[in-house]
């Protein structure tokens, strides 16, 4: 309390003139209406400035969650498309049944990710705690990223597209002809569609998307565009270099997708090959 008087004692000219000051201030504005109302949009432009920086900071510490969130929509959204899709030529989705239709999704996180090798491989943090195995088509919300090779309790690697192992049906969006889709191991920002008919009406910036004539993945997931395309040596069939939807280097969140019918339509695969 000593303090505070001596503090008083040695600033009280300053103080004095703190507290004038204050009270002239007021009266000028109480007594003026041009100069109140410049107070208070000073005032609330202050406040308003104060409260979003505020906003801000919540809203940055809650892009952890928002994120999650979103994630979680993606994924509900993905298995409604892809049932919808798959089981109608409409674009109409019924909420209240895609549970049931012929995919499930499963959303992961990527914890390691190769592109430069010859055969790149992903790992993911999902398992077979999850239901994950082998033969699940990987995806995200740009197209498709590569089949689950390998799965431990809580864990997945993926075969990437961009591996010389790899090879996935592959078709013209715009028509039904099919090739096989490879990479050369060249650049992790193209894969090469071959086998493609040279009937087919082949033109640069069009679309690439999964064939649908394997039970990994569902028909029409986008893969990438058309850059180049040139004839086989045999003269039969081109060979298209195809530039992919997504950026292989920088992959976060995908989604797994299980075909509910992949076991039976093996089953029946099989008989025939026997």
């Amino acid at each position: 309390m000593q303090q505070i008087f001596n503090f008083v004692i040695r600033n009280k000219t300053f103080l004095l003139f703190l507290l004038l000051f204050s009270i002239a201030l007021a009266l000028t504005i109480q007594s003026h209406s041009y100069h109140r109302s410049k107070f208070i949009n000073s005032a609330n432009g202050l406040t308003g400035g104060v409260y979003g920086t505020f906003n801000s900071i919540d809203q940055y510490f809650d892009l952890k969650e928002e994120n999650a969130i979103l994630s979680d929509e993606n994924k509900r959204l993905r298995e409604q498309l892809l049932n919808s899709v798959n089981t109608s030529d409409s674009s109409y989705i019924d909420t209240t049944s895609y549970s049931q239709g012929k995919y499930r999704v499963i959303k992961a996180n990527v914890y390691k990710n190769s592109y430069s090798l010859t055969n790149n491989l992903l790992t993911l943090n999902r398992g077979e705690n999850d239901s994950v195995k082998q033969d699940f088509g990987v995806i995200t919300s740009k197209g498709i990223i590569g089949i689950i090779d390998n799965t431990s309790k809580k864990y997945a690697t993926v075969l990437s597209i961009l591996s010389k192992k790899s090879q996935i049906n592959a078709k013209l969006k715009s028509t039904n002809h099919i090739g096989s889709l490879i990479w050369n191991g060249e650049s992790p920002e193209f894969t090469q569609l071959i086998d493609v008919s040279n009937f087919a009406p082949v033109k640069i910036g069009d679309t690439i998307v999964t064939g649908g004539q394997s039970a990994i993945f569902p028909k029409g997931i986008g893969i990438g565009t058309i850059d180049s395309f040139e004839t086989d040596i045999s003269g039969d069939t081109y060979n298209i270099q195809v530039r992919l939807f997504n950026d292989m280097t920088n992959v976060g969140t995908v989604y797994i997708i299980e075909n509910l019918d992949k076991t039976e339509i093996k089953a029946l695969e099989d008989s025939i090959d026997e």
